[in-house]
């Protein structure tokens, strides 16, 4: 029990410092240059090394295939992640998580308002791999605009558009007010789980510790304090 609590501990410890050089590799790369159109990702290994890259494109947004990812909350508000496909250019298009938005608090299928331009937009995003996923509970419902989840696979489906293999977070332009579209951007820090896996490791080292007490304990100590009170020895 000692040795396995032991190497669990260190095998924590060895993810937490994996974790660590992946959070400061995306550190660097989000000091990087912006991505336009032309060197986004066209494959899941060139969007593995874009993630937390900065990008910079022009597109018409597809207002018809906007989903909105229910129980998102933000500042202690339930609400929805709004994501819509913006196409570009050269006829692909990439799926945008554009903002949060709250959600009614008596009717929960009532869509909030949300202002999408018909014509060229630009936009400041951030790459991420997917949007975040929930728990499904339950038999899957009919598709409609109001979703649990998204993945890259049924947008490209349902769509029917070139999707890049990654999604987008919008960030707010510099020098525009936020909010003018009706959401939210403000979002976290990307959470790699470092301390988690610092307080795994801790937990395990306790176990391991605890167990070398009693081997002491049991093993050593006890035995000779009975050979001390024996009057035979």
């Amino acid at each position: 029990m000692i040795a396995l609590t032991a190497r669990l501990g260190f095998w924590q410890l060895d993810r937490a410092a994996q974790k660590q050089t992946l959070q400061t590799q995306q550190a660097q790369r989000a000091q990087l240059p912006a991505l336009d159109a032309a060197t986004l990702a066209r494959t899941p290994e060139q969007s593995a090394a874009q993630l937390q890259r900065t990008v910079q494109l022009q597109g018409r947004w597809a207002p018809a295939a906007t989903v909105f990812l229910d129980n998102r909350p933000m500042a202690g508000q339930v609400g929805f992640h709004v994501l819509t496909p913006l196409r570009l250019d050269d006829g692909s298009a990439v799926l945008v998580q554009r903002g949060w938005a709250p959600r009614h608090r008596l009717q929960r299928d009532l869509l909030p308002p949300v202002h999408t331009p018909d014509g060229p937009v630009s936009l400041q995003a951030r790459v991420i791999a997917e949007p975040s996923r929930l728990r499904e509970l339950g038999a899957s419902v009919p598709a409609g605009p109001i979703r649990q989840n998204l993945d890259l696979a049924t947008a490209a489906r349902e769509t029917g558009l070139a999707l890049r293999p990654l999604v987008l977070l919008q960030l707010d332009a510099p020098g525009q007010p936020p909010g003018t579209d009706g959401l939210r951007r403000d979002w976290p820090a990307p959470d790699f789980g470092i301390e988690r896996h610092h307080g795994y490791a801790l937990q395990w080292f306790a176990l391991s510790a605890l167990g070398s007490g009693l081997l002491l304990w049991f093993g050593w100590i006890r035995q000779r304090l009975s050979s001390r009170n024996d009057p035979e020895t």
